[in-house]
Formats: structure tokens, C-alpha cells, sequence
């Protein structure tokens, strides 16, 4: 047996270990082969794995399902993975989400746990080159500090949802003041917003909060519903970063000059964006957001190659700011 059709025929015995087996159909979907390779295939399962249970399902057709006893020996995770999981842990503790850190740390504990002394010592010298190597991508830059209690406070309230109450300064505020809110989901970027409703102001909507602003937050046992209508993957499209203002939404339009568009065309600005090459070999980007503050912070980085041609209250931002003596762009 070669030993791409090894690898195959050990993530088929891992897939029919789940409570439901797995069905000719669900073989021939999950590896992009025909009818008859996937007989094939559980024909090697059951010659290989002598363990392996054919039944029938309600509608009659056929199912393998594995002891997932029979295959754990054989399922000692590779050095790429371990390095995968701990970049994923410092990613998490990067973008402060610090109990998802925490219970990913966890579930990497246990898998350790279970790997063969004699296994995990090869792993580990494997495992160290590779996170060298990953150690030269990382994610430099300004961040707001984070605060441990306040961060795991936001997370369990959201998994909940409970209702949290949070000592919170706004920027026209002298000193903090305590909230009760109910919280619907995090915006992450420059700036992280806690998006949720005030229960003390009925009837004005979801409102967003700065975390680096929130100096104390306690979970609740009181629950509430979430707003039905609430996503926020849609949320988030109504900011060109983490900030949204409802009263800023509307259709912005950017010109880059003619030896920029190719740079500008490699950009993703955002999720709603059309582009349009034009004549002069200038590139036009048009999207639907607000957040002109945080747009300004992206546009001085492109010095005079980017003409602002909508929104007025975004010209009028930026007219002042541009730069012609910019080497590199963005």
C-alpha cells in the first residue's frame, strides 16, 4: 500500500468513528471519488480494521462504523499539527481573546498528555524547528493593552448570553460610570467595540463600547434574548474598521492614481467594495461603510497616490493631509 493511499485510508477510519459512521455517498463527497473507489475503500476499512460494524441506516443504506478504540493508537498528532495548535494559542493571545487562549491551551495539554513518552520526545525537536520557523511571521504593530478579567467577563457573557455589567468611561465623560448591558458580539481591529444594548435605554438600538474603556465587567445569572435580526458578520460590514456610526454610512468613493491602482488592486478595502479600472489607468473603489476617522488613519498612508471624490465630510477630513513625499505605499 503506497502511502497517500495509507494516509487516506487512516482519515477514512478516523471518519467512521463517529457515532453515525459513514455512508458510500459521505466517502465519495469527502475524497472526490466514484461509487465504485469508495467500495473499494471500505473494502481495505474492513480487510485493515477487523472491528469495523456494517449496518444499515433508516432509508438502507449501508454504514461503516469504527471503535473509535481501534484507531486512538494510531492517532498521535504530527509535529505540523502541534506547531499549528500552538500558533493558534499565540494568535488568540494576540487578539486578547484571552479564554479562548486559555481553553485552546487546555485542549493542547490534553492531547500532550495522551502521546507516548517515547513519540512526544522525537515531536518535540520537530515541533521546536517548525515554531522557530513560524516565529519569523508575526504581527507587529500598535495594540490596546488588554485586561485579563474584563476580556474572560465579555467572553462568557457573549457564550451565555448573560447580561454584564461594566464600569465604562465614555470619551466625553470625566470618570466611568456602571452599565448594565446585554451583550451581542465583539468587533475586532485597531480598536476593539463590544457591541450591545443599553438595558437602561430602551428602544435606542445596539451601541458600542470601547474594551480599553471598560474597567470592570462582572457577569450576571440573569440571560436575555438576543435581537433575532442581530449578525455580526452584517454588523461588521457597516465599518470600514471595528468603529461604526450610523449617521457616517453611505457610499464612499476613492480614485488612485494611475501608477498606485496596481498596488491598490492587490487591496481588499472592504467586503462590499466594486472597482473600476479607468481610461487613464487610475483604479475606482466604491464601497458602503462608515467610520471616516478610521478611514483617515488608512488614507494618510497613501500619501497623494488616493483622491477622496465621496463623501463631502470625508474630503473635507483629508483635503488638508495629503503627501507627496512618501516613498513607499502602504
Amino acid at each position: 500500500m503506497s502511502y497517500l493511499k495509507a494516509r487516506e485510508l487512516l482519515r477514512l477510519a478516523i471518519l467512521a468513528t463517529r457515532r453515525q459512521g459513514i455512508s458510500l455517498l459521505e466517502i465519495s463527497e469527502e475524497f472526490g471519488c466514484v461509487h465504485r473507489t469508495a467500495q473499494r475503500m471500505t473494502d481495505a476499512l474492513e480487510e485493515v480494521f477487523p472491528a469495523v460494524m456494517h449496518t444499515e441506516d433508516h432509508e438502507r443504506h449501508s454504514r461503516w462504523t469504527l471503535p473509535s478504540r481501534s484507531v486512538a493508537p494510531l492517532l498521535s498528532p504530527s509535529a505540523d499539527e502541534l506547531a499549528s495548535l500552538s500558533a493558534g494559542i499565540a494568535n488568540l493571545e494576540r487578539a486578547d481573546m484571552v479564554a479562548e487562549a486559555a481553553n485552546l491551551r487546555l485542549l493542547e495539554r490534553k492531547v500532550r498528555a495522551l502521546i507516548p513518552h517515547q513519540a512526544n520526545v522525537r515531536l518535540a525537536v520537530d515541533e521546536e524547528a517548525l515554531l522557530e520557523a513560524l516565529g519569523y511571521a508575526a504581527r507587529p504593530g500598535p495594540r490596546p493593552a488588554a485586561n485579563f478579567d474584563v476580556d474572560l467577563a465579555i467572553s462568557q457573557a457573549l457564550k451565555g448570553p448573560f447580561l454584564l455589567r461594566i464600569v465604562y468611561r465614555r470619551r466625553d465623560e470625566d470618570g466611568p460610570s456602571e452599565r448594565i448591558v446585554a451583550p451581542h458580539g465583539l468587533l475586532l481591529g485597531v480598536r476593539r467595540y463590544l457591541v450591545a444594548r443599553d438595558m437602561a435605554k430602551t428602544g435606542t438600538g445596539l451601541r458600542h463600547y470601547r474594551v480599553e474603556e471598560i474597567y470592570e465587567a462582572e457577569v450576571l445569572e440573569q440571560s436575555f434574548e438576543l435581537d433575532p435580526n442581530f449578525n455580526i458578520g452584517t454588523h461588521a460590514e457597516r465599518g470600514f474598521g471595528s468603529y461604526e456610526n450610523a449617521t457616517e454610512h453611505g457610499e464612499v468613493i476613492w480614485k488612485f492614481r494611475a501608477d498606485a491602482a496596481p498596488h491598490a488592486r492587490r487591496y481588499m478595502f472592504h467586503p462590499t467594495q466594486t472597482s473600476e479600472d479607468m481610461e487613464d489607468g487610475s483604479l475606482v473603489v466604491k464601497f458602503r461603510a462608515s467610520g471616516h476617522i478610521e478611514m483617515c488613519w488608512h488614507l494618510y498612508a497613501w500619501g497623494d497616490a488616493i483622491e477622496v471624490l465621496a463623501p463631502q465630510a470625508l474630503i473635507d477630513l483629508v483635503q488638508h493631509h495629503r503627501r507627496d513625499d512618501f516613498k513607499v505605499l502602504p
